[in-house]
């Protein structure tokens, strides 16, 4: 099942507006029945309101980088998280840069759990990532890839665009587990990026626990 969702973030607001509707309702109630019923029907309309015109509202305008590269060059950005070291992602690098010189930007988000999210405490997600771009950039450059990396922005698509203002990079490979299995699947990371961002974007799919690889 696909998460309506498309951040944590955006499911932490739809709670807290759940919330204030409920409260809304039951507060004008105590005061008097018709009171209740008629805020009710307000807000209720309000919702329906909102929830028709949402699709138009959000509907993305797509981001056109402007490009970095010098001639002979192609800038890829990679982001992933605990799959950036496999070899199909080192293959699908190496062919898309076949015939070129090479600059890769490995963006690992910083990935937190909700509750040290809102509480504003991010420092163990970025030491957590931090170490993980580690390994996976030498394990990058020992397979020949002029890479290096930054921890990025807790939200895959913030980091994206973050990295698509300051890298200006020709394409896009994003990085995830598979299918059942990833959570960014799940919240449709791939494909907003496609829809939000005007670059060519290759998903690829690392199944670590088969180890075994496949490219989509």
């Amino acid at each position: 099942m696909q998460n309506p969702f498309r951040s944590e973030a955006e499911a932490f607001r739809f709670l807290i507006r759940t919330i204030a509707y409920f409260a809304v309702i039951v507060v004008a109630a105590l005061i008097h029945k018709w009171l209740g019923i008629a805020v009710f029907a307000l807000a209720t309309g309000i919702v329906v309101w909102w929830l028709f015109f949402r699709g138009d509202r959000q509907r993305p305008i797509q981001t056109a980088p402007t490009s970095h590269s010098a001639e002979g060059e192609r800038r890829i950005l990679v982001v992933a998280n605990e799959t950036v070291g496999g070899e199909t992602l080192r293959n699908a690098i190496r062919q898309r840069s076949e015939g070129v010189r090479e600059e890769v930007l490995v963006v690992c988000p910083a990935l937190n759990s909700p509750v040290r999210h809102w509480a504003s405490d991010e420092d163990p997600a970025r030491a957590a990532a931090q170490e993980r771009l580690d390994a996976s950039l030498v394990s990058l450059r020992e397979g020949g890839i002029n890479a290096r990396g930054e921890v990025g922005a807790s939200e895959p698509l913030q980091a994206i665009e973050d990295a698509l203002r300051t890298f200006g990079p020709d394409e896009i490979i994003i990085s995830t587990h598979p299918e059942g299995r990833s959570h960014w699947l799940e919240r449709g990371v791939v494909t907003n990026a496609r829809e939000r961002f005007a670059v060519p974007i290759t998903h690829v799919v690392v199944d670590l626990e088969a180890q075994r690889e496949d490219v989509r």
